[in-house]
């Protein structure tokens, strides 16, 4: 994911990404209108089959999500994109019932905005979840860090650090290399990876793990990583940590 640097009168101003998940093609448009205004860098999801694809690609710092979409609610959505990310998620829907915040609350979400909405109260919702998570009033407790040579894992912000290098990662690419982390040099097996990955192992079909792995592989690949994780056929994988990064 490349960023966007802005700066204003010689300062760099930091630049969230918002994720849009609504089928009105024109209040689409005017909320990304509205935030790119406000410096922020915004992806309006145009094929709603592919959400979870496109937000893995955007990796977005928060999303705004309608209920009444195309084949599945936005309720079904918001659980599905839980199981990648920990960003706030604020639900944008014309519905208004007492019901339909519960259950967007109790499905994975952070905040409910009930449309026709002003643009101000949406910008300053999303000010407000980007501080709590993100900035000024963000947990100041202390960062749990998995480190095994380079390698630095930083739990809460889902980044891996080598050296220099700020790698960003999905929620489970964050779990498989936080285990291969712990036990190395050791193996992991399969069964640990499902169990930690998933609540459920039995509806996981085998190839979901393979397809996991091969996007962690991908994802340091692409980082110049010149460390590897080694597939121990039938049983499981272990991290190969390059001298270069030990």
């Amino acid at each position: 994911m490349i960023e966007i640097e802005i700066f204003v009168e010689g300062r760099k101003l930091i630049t969230h990404r918002v994720l849009v998940v609504e089928d009105d093609r024109k209040i689409a448009a005017l909320l990304a209108d509205t935030l790119r205004k406000y410096h922020y860098e915004v992806h309006t999801i145009e094929n709603f089959d592919n959400i979870i694809e496109e937000s893995q690609e955007f990796a977005p710092h928060l999303i705004l999500l309608d209920i009444n979409l195309p084949s599945y609610d936005g309720y079904y959505w918001c659980r599905q994109l839980r199981q990648h990310t920990t960003c706030p998620i604020i639900f944008v829907s014309a519905r208004s019932g007492e019901m339909d915040q519960i259950f967007a609350l109790e499905n994975g979400g952070d905040d409910f905005i009930t449309k026709p909405f002003h643009y101000e109260i949406v910008l300053a919702k999303i000010k407000s979840h980007l501080r709590r998570t993100y900035g000024e009033y963000a947990s100041k407790q202390e960062e749990r860090v998995v480190k095994v040579g380079k390698f630095q894992l930083f739990l809460e912000r889902m980044e891996l650090h080598i050296g220099a290098e700020e790698i960003p990662l999905q929620k489970k690419e964050s779990t498989i290399l936080e285990l291969l982390l712990r036990n190395y040099p050791k193996l992991v097996t399969r069964e640990q990876l499902l169990e930690d990955l998933w609540d459920d192992q039995s509806f996981v079909d085998e190839n979901t793990l393979n397809v996991n792995m091969t996007r962690v592989r991908k994802k340091l690949a692409d980082y110049k990583v010149l460390s590897t994780i080694e597939t121990v056929r039938g049983v499981g994988y272990r991290l190969i940590v390059s001298s270069e990064e030990s």
